[in-house]
């Protein structure tokens, strides 16, 4: 296994074309990192628990059509699927309401997550939804802590939920710099930079966690890579006509990961400012073409489609 995400699963519910029809997507940070890192040629798994009912099903079959392992154990009676119901504008760009129990335990037992696994990965990957409370904090950083003892890489991402935390946003935030001593790789969005202080101490809370790289996405202006006490911005890529942003993100996040994991980097002693600034712009173009598709999993690129963009356009 090259690469592991831990987290919950989403099912997006949009209206179809007929009263009381919906088209059901499955999606979700873990699952779209997940599946975008398969799509750049990495053996991907996730750990998420699912539900012994339809919508678990059809969870499972998405991940299993994507390549994407399913690690935990999976029909289980607790599990509780995260409702994502979806409006769409005259644009058929979506908006969210989420329906689910603010703190409800959607992840499995750390106890279910196997030293076997995490010895064959070379990267794991969390983010800070997956941290709603109970049982689904302590699995997320028993898997994050294990990763780091094992001299594995470790991936953040940083992605605030009010929701979750009953609009307790410093209480989010004081459990996600507790795990930042366990990640290597950390991204950021603009909306989530003030809970490292900002924009201007990221320097110095790599510096304080030990963090080799953190990655700031500016939209569609690129993203900003920090590394070595230094910051680079990465120019993003012009997006005609932006059809649905719902993936870009994760797209970007599983190409940059996929991309570095790619080059042979399996520790942070073999990272340097012009590999991760090639993930970066690989990162970008893999998020530019996710929203140039309708469709969130079903936009993520391939490695083929990156490379194919980025030669044609050096």
């Amino acid at each position: 296994m090259d690469f592991i995400t831990i987290g919950e699963m989403v099912i997006d519910f949009i209206p179809g074309q007929e009263e009381a029809s919906y088209i059901r997507n499955a999606g979700g940070a873990p699952a779209n990192v997940a599946i975008a890192a398969a799509r750049n040629g990495l053996e991907a798994g996730i750990y998420c628990k699912v539900g012994d009912d339809d919508f678990g099903r059809f969870l499972l079959k998405t991940l299993r059509e994507n390549n994407v392992t399913p690690l935990a154990p999976e029909m289980t009676k607790e599990a509780i699927t995260t409702m994502a119901f979806v409006s769409l504008d005259e644009n058929n760009d979506r908006s969210f309401t989420f329906a689910r129990k603010p703190g409800a335990d959607m992840m499995l037992d750390k106890s279910e997550i196997k030293d076997e696994d995490l010895k064959t990965c070379r990267i794991v990957q969390a983010g800070s939804c997956s941290l709603s409370a109970g049982k689904a904090v302590e699995a997320t950083e028993y898997a994050m802590a294990r990763a780091h003892e094992l001299g594995k890489l470790v991936g953040f991402d940083i992605n605030y939920r009010n929701l979750m935390w009953n609009d307790d946003k410093e209480a989010c935030t004081r459990e996600v710099l507790s795990i930042l001593k366990y990640v290597d790789f950390l991204k950021l969005s603009d909306e989530e930079i003030d809970m490292v202080g900002g924009h201007d101490n990221v320097l110095n809370i790599m510096k304080e966690y030990d963090i080799a790289a953190a990655v700031l996405t500016l939209g569609g202006g690129g993203a900003e890579l920090f590394y070595d006490g230094q910051s680079y911005v990465v120019p993003g890529y012009r997006v005609d006509h932006v059809a649905d942003t719902t993936g870009a993100g994760d797209a970007f996040w599983g190409g940059f990961l996929a991309c570095v994991l790619n080059q042979g980097v399996a520790s942070v002693d073999q990272l340097n400012a012009d590999i991760l600034k090639y993930a970066v712009k690989y990162g970008n173009v893999s998020g530019s073409l996710s929203v140039r598709e309708k469709g969130a999993i079903a936009s993520l690129p391939t490695r083929e489609k990156i490379e194919q963009f980025l030669s044609e356009n050096q």
